[in-house]
C-alpha cells in the first residue's frame, strides 16, 4: 500500500499544477469586448523611413502612427537578445548545477542536478500556462492578468512587448529564462537534507506567491516598483536585471526553508567539505560567461548600455572574487579557490541590480564591497547564529542581493543611463530612499511568504526525507542512481 502511494505522488504533482494555474487563469475577470479596429496608419515618408533605420541602431522607438517598412524585429538586437537567453538557461544547466553540485557531499551531487533540472521543466510549464501573462501582462501595479495566458497573442513576428526591436515571443523566452534560475538558487540553501518531491511542490507554491508578483512589480510598465517605465510607481526603484527581483526573493526565502527545514544530520559534527572544487570551478566560469546575458541582456539591445552592462559586470566579478580570496588570505592564512569562486558569484550577484546604471569606476568600488560584506555573512554570521546554510545562498544572494539593490541607489549615475536623467524619468531625487523601500518590501514578503508556503507543504507531505535516506544520500534514496561509480 504504502509503495503505491509513493507512486502516486508525481501525480498528486500534477494535479497541483493543474489547480494552480486553472485556478490563476479562473480567477480572473473575463475580459471586455475586443474594441473596433483603429484607422490604418499612413504609409511612410522617405524621411520617416530613414528615422526608422536612424531608430533601430539607435535602440530607439519607431515613428509613431506609421506604417514601418521594417514592423518586425531587427536582426541585430534580436539576435543578441536570443543569444543572451541561451547564456541565461546555460548559466542553470550546467553551470549552477555543476557550481552546487561540487559543493555538495558526493552521495548527493546527482539530487542537485535532478533538481535544477526539474525545477527548469516545471517553471517552464508554469511560465507557458500562466507565468508571462501574470508577471507581464495587464493587471494592476501587483500583479499582470491572464490575457498572454499559454502565451496567446505573443508572436515572433510581432516586437513592443519587452522592448523596440526585439521579438515578444523571445522577449517572454528571455524573461522564461531568469523565472527558472531564481528558484533553483534556493536549491543550495536546503542542499542535500529536502524530498525531491517537496522542492517541487514548494517552488510551483513559490513562483506564484512570490517570483510572478516580483517580476510584475518591478519590471511591468505599471509595476507598484518600476521607476523606469512607470512614471506613477509607487516605489521609484531601479533594478537593471534582478537584483529584488532575483537575488534578493532567492536569498532570503532560502534563509527561511533551512531554518524551516533544520540541520543537515550531522551537522557540526560531521566534516561536510566539497566533493570536487574542481567541478565548483568550472560551474563557476559558465555562471560567469552566462551572466553577461542576465546583464547585458537586459539593455535588450545590442547598444550603449548594454556594452556599460557588459563592462561592469566584469570589473565587479573579477574584483569581488579577488577581494575575497585576500580576505580569506589575511583571515584564515590561505586563498582558496571556494574564495576566488564565492567571490566571483558575490561580485555578479551584488552588480546585477545596477549594471547598467553605473560607471567602471564605480563598479570597482561595488567589487570591492562586494567581496567583503558577503563574506563576513559567510565566513562569520552564518556561525554566529548557527543556521544550515548548506551552499551560502543566502550569504550571497540574500546579503549580495540587498547589498547590491542598496549601492545601486548610491552609485547609479545619468551619465551611465540617460533614464535616470532630466531628459528620462527624473529618478535621482530620493533615489536611495526608494532603493531601501524595495528592499524592505522585498524582505518581508519574501520571508512572510515561503513562511507560509513551506509549512503548507510540510503539513502536506512533509518537507525532509528519513535520516536513514539522508544519511545514505539523495542520489540513491530519491533518485535511484549514484554520480559515480567505482
Amino acid at each position: 500500500m504504502s509503495t503505491c502511494i509513493r507512486r502516486m505522488k508525481p501525480f498528486a504533482l500534477l494535479a497541483l499544477l493543474a489547480g494552480l494555474c486553472w485556478g490563476s487563469l479562473s480567477a480572473q475577470t473575463p475580459a471586455p469586448a475586443a474594441p473596433a479596429a483603429p484607422p490604418a496608419p499612413k504609409p511612410p515618408t522617405m524621411e520617416q523611413r530613414i528615422a526608422d533605420l536612424e531608430a533601430y541602431v539607435n535602440n530607439g522607438a519607431r515613428t509613431p502612427d506609421v506604417a514601418s517598412k521594417i514592423p518586425g524585429p531587427g536582426p541585430g538586437h534580436n539576435a543578441w537578445q536570443m543569444v543572451s537567453t541561451a547564456l541565461v538557461i546555460f548559466m542553470t544547466l550546467p553551470g549552477l548545477a555543476l557550481f552546487y553540485g561540487g559543493l555538495v557531499r558526493r552521495k548527493n551531487v546527482l539530487s542537485v542536478l535532478a533538481q535544477c533540472m526539474g525545477i527548469a521543466g516545471l517553471v517552464t510549464i508554469l511560465w507557458w500556462a500562466v507565468g508571462y501573462s501574470l508577471a507581464f501582462s495587464g493587471g494592476n501595479a501587483i500583479i499582470g492578468d491572464t490575457a498572454a495566458k499559454f502565451l496567446t497573442g505573443v508572436e515572433g513576428s510581432k516586437t513592443g512587448a519587452g522592448y523596440h526591436w526585439i521579438s515578444d515571443l523571445m522577449w517572454s523566452m528571455f524573461q522564461l529564462s531568469f523565472a527558472i534560475i531564481t528558484p533553483a538558487l534556493i536549491v543550495g540553501a536546503i542542499a542535500e537534507r529536502m524530498k525531491f518531491l517537496a522542492v517541487l511542490v514548494f517552488v510551483a507554491l513559490w513562483m506564484f506567491l512570490v517570483y510572478f508578483p516580483f517580476a510584475h512589480m518591478v519590471w511591468a510598465t505599471n509595476g507598484l516598483m518600476c521607476g523606469p517605465l512607470n512614471k506613477d510607481a509607487a516605489i521609484k526603484a531601479i533594478d537593471f536585471a534582478g537584483g529584488t527581483v532575483v537575488h534578493m526573493t532567492s536569498g532570503w526565502s532560502a534563509l527561511v526553508l533551512c531554518l524551516i527545514l533544520g540541520k543537515r544530520v550531522g551537522f557540526g559534527k560531521e566534516s561536510m567539505p566539497p566533493h570536487s572544487m574542481v567541478l565548483c570551478m568550472v560551474g563557476t566560469g559558465m555562471l560567469w560567461v552566462g551572466w553577461y546575458g542576465f546583464n547585458a541582456g537586459s539593455a535588450l539591445g545590442a547598444d550603449g548600455i548594454a556594452a556599460t552592462a557588459f563592462a561592469t559586470t566584469t570589473l565587479a566579478a573579477a574584483t569581488a572574487g579577488f577581494t575575497w580570496a585576500v580576505c580569506e588570505w589575511v583571515l584564515r592564512g590561505k586563498p582558496s579557490v571556494l574564495g576566488f569562486c564565492s567571490g566571483i558569484v558575490a561580485g555578479l550577484v551584488v552588480i546585477t541590480p545596477g549594471a547598467g546604471f553605473v560607471l567602471p569606476t564605480s563598479a570597482v568600488i561595488i567589487g570591492v564591497f562586494a567581496g567583503v560584506i558577503p563574506f563576513l555573512a559567510c565566513a562569520y554570521l552564518k556561525k554566529m547564529f548557527g543556521y544550515d546554510d548548506s551552499l551560502d545562498t543566502f550569504g550571497v544572494h540574500g546579503v549580495g542581493g540587498t547589498l547590491g539593490a542598496i549601492l545601486t541607489g548610491v552609485f547609479a549615475d545619468p551619465a551611465a543611463n540617460s533614464v535616470l536623467g532630466p531628459d528620462g524619468m527624473k529618478l535621482m531625487d530620493g533615489l536611495l530612499a526608494n532603493q531601501l523601500k524595495a528592499v524592505a518590501l522585498t524582505i518581508v514578503w519574501s520571508v512572510v511568504a515561503t513562511t507560509i508556503i513551506a509549512y503548507i507543504v510540510k503539513a502536506l507531505i512533509g518537507l525532509r526525507p528519513t535520516e536513514e535516506a539522508e544519511r545514505q544520500g539523495l542520489d540513491i534514496s530519491e533518485h535511484g542512481e549514484e554520480g559515480y561509480v567505482s
